[in-house]
C-alpha cells in the first residue's frame, strides 16, 4: 500500500497513538507540513521515528488515519527599544489522527525532498475479527 510518510516523529507520540485514542499532532518540519498539505480526512499515512534522509526499506512505524488537518501560518513582530524590528513566520500543520496498525516499509521509497511529500510502500494493515 503506497502512502505518504511523516518522518522524525517523537517515539512518545507514536506510543501515545498506539493506545488507540485519537490525538492531535502539530508538525513544523517543512517536509512534514508539505506532506500534510496533500492529504484529506480519511487518508491513511505512515508515521515513523526515522528521519526523512535515513528512511529505507525495512524501517518500522505505524499507519494512521487522518481525521482532520489544518495548515497555519503564525506571524510575529518583535521590537527592542523601538529601533530593532524582527519579523518571524512559522508554518505548521496540525492533524488529528487515529492509530490503525503497526507496519514496515517494504519497497519504493521516494527520495527526501523539501518540496514534495515522501511516498513509501508499506505492508498493508490487516485486521482479523472473530465472529
Amino acid at each position: 500500500m503506497e502512502c505518504i510518510a511523516l518522518t522524525g516523529i517523537f517515539p512518545q507520540v507514536i506510543d501515545e497513538l498506539k493506545k488507540g485514542i485519537p490525538r492531535t499532532v502539530e508538525l513544523t518540519s517543512a517536509h512534514n507540513v508539505i506532506s500534510l498539505a496533500q492529504v484529506n480526512p480519511g487518508s491513511q499515512i505512515f508515521m515513523t521515528t526515522v528521519d526523512c534522509e535515513d528512511l529505507s526499506v525495512g524501517d518500522s512505524g505505524i499507519v494512521v488515519e487522518i481525521l482532520s488537518v489544518a495548515i497555519t501560518m503564525k506571524h510575529t513582530v518583535e521590537s527592542g527599544h523601538g529601533y530593532h524590528i524582527m519579523e518571524r513566520e512559522k508554518l505548521s500543520a496540525r492533524c488529528k489522527v487515529k492509530y490503525l496498525s503497526n507496519s514496515t516499509i517494504r519497497a519504493n521509497v521516494t527520495r527526501c525532498s523539501i518540496t514534495e511529500p515522501r511516498i513509501v510502500d508499506v505492508v498493508r494493515p490487516v485486521a482479523f475479527h472473530a465472529g
